[in-house]
């Protein structure tokens, strides 16, 4: 974990359950002035974040309630515009607008970011701005995608990449679509083959 997602995710509550539950002397080394990174996003990060086609989105209310959402699109509807920002065209959706109200009252986000195939996970902490204008939200959306809102622009105060423990392997169509649908056509050629044996 690099320090600057340490500095902001190690609370005072939380460093007391790290040191309850003994991990506080190996977090101890995350918290020296002689750690650093984490704020900016190398290529690694941009490749990730670009190739996935969902993350989840957590803002909190004014009332204090977390809120987390599913943020879609195909792969690369976020974008990486430079190593401390990144952005997304925002979409109409139920017009609920939960999460835009969150975030003009606290402009605080989370974001994690799952590749389920590969069992690897980023998070992203960092603070949003949104924009209607037009060059800019024309440059985050898709040619192909939907009319957007806004543009929703995230300023990336840390990244940690989280272990792959407990995460389960999944793949989608897109990832193995065409793959499945081979292997059910081999299966249906041999099922008919052992009717007509």
């Amino acid at each position: 974990m690099p320090y600057a997602y340490a500095k902001l995710a190690f609370t005072p509550s939380v460093r007391s359950e790290q040191a309850r539950h003994g991990s506080d002397e190996f977090y101890d080394r995350l918290l020296s002035d002689e750690v650093d990174g984490g704020t900016e996003l190398t290529a690694r990060e941009a490749a990730f974040i670009e190739a996935r086609d969902g993350v989840f989105q957590a803002t909190v209310s004014e009332t204090g309630w977390p809120y987390v959402q599913f943020r879609g699109g195909a792969p690369g509807f976020l974008r990486v515009i430079d190593p401390r920002t990144i952005g997304y065209a925002d979409y109409t959706g139920n017009k609920q607008y939960v999460s835009l109200g969150n975030l003009r009252g606290n402009d605080r986000v989370s974001i994690l970011a799952v590749d389920f195939a590969q069992r690897r996970r980023l998070k992203l902490l960092g603070r949003v701005s949104f924009t209607e204008a037009p060059d800019v939200v024309a440059a985050l959306n898709r040619p192909d995608g939907p009319p957007a809102e806004r543009a929703a622009i995230i300023r990336v105060e840390a990244f940690d990449w989280n272990c792959p423990k407990h995460i389960p392997q999944r793949r989608t169509d897109a990832e193995y679509g065409a793959e499945i649908a081979r292997l059910n056509e081999r299966i249906a050629e041999l099922e008919a083959r052992s009717l007509r044996s």
